[in-house]
């Protein structure tokens, strides 16, 4: 099997950074059974040994970061633990929410399994609409919202559990997400893909500490979810400057 290459976003002898694409996993995990995973294929890529600095969700798509020695990963996952990076995310989500807001609710410690622990994510609204889509049987319309969020702290799955929280699920997750929404934009649409995105991260490079910000595009299948649901050509540009 072949595969694309991945976008790279930058790259210098201490560390790279991609553009992930939604629906594969960073590397192994004792939890899945996959096979494939971005930290060989990048590996092979670039012909050079990786080392993970953070990971994102198999569904989210983005700006992923690995060093290419362990001090340089060490480095850079230190920044992600200490909360000095700025990271931004866009989500198509169910319904309409406040012009900005603080989702401040403890989750689940899925890493320890040992009770729950502090999760803040903040978040504004790019845009909101009302669409003739009869999607459940109580409505003729449906609501949906695109947001920008920046989440504090880094729980598994943080983003996707605090919107599921609010009763405003991102389109497309299967696993905290609105069965409905999901079905009828993948049998409708042919959009299959989580619409949660990585826009742009940043980072202090690992060696010289200088500020560098990474920015992602949306990919095809985003643009297009976007596009059917707000008809509005100029919106993914909007996306990329937010």
């Amino acid at each position: 099997m072949s595969f694309v290459p991945f976008e790279i976003l930058y790259e210098d002898e201490h560390l790279v950074a991609i553009n992930k694409p939604p629906g594969i996993l960073v590397h192994r995990s004792r939890l899945s059974e996959d096979t494939v995973f971005v930290l060989q294929l990048l590996r092979d890529q670039i012909g050079q040994r990786l080392f993970p600095a953070h990971r994102l969700d198999r569904g989210t798509s983005g700006v992923l970061l690995f060093g290419k020695t362990a001090e340089s990963a060490s480095a850079l996952g230190a920044q992600f633990m200490d909360k000095s990076l700025n990271k931004k995310y866009i989500a198509l989500i169910r319904g309409h929410v406040p012009e900005q807001d603080t989702i401040d609710y403890p989750l689940a410690d899925e890493e320890s399994g040992k009770g729950f622990v502090p999760a803040i994510t903040h978040y504004k609204r790019l845009r909101e609409i009302t669409r003739d889509m009869a999607i459940g049987l109580r409505y003729p319309t449906a609501r949906f919202s695109l947001v920008e969020i920046e989440p504090e702290t880094g729980r598994r799955h943080q983003i996707r559990k605090h919107f599921a929280h609010l009763r405003h699920p991102v389109i497309g997750d299967p696993r905290h997400g609105d069965v409905k929404q999901n079905k009828y934009f993948r049998e409708q649409f042919g959009i299959t893909r989580l619409l949660l995105h990585a826009q742009q991260l940043t980072i202090r490079h690992p060696l010289s500490g200088e500020s560098m910000t990474l920015d992602a595009a949306p990919d095809a299948e985003f643009l297009k979810a976007l596009d059917i649901v707000f008809g509005d050509a100029d919106l993914a540009d909007a996306a990329d400057q937010n």
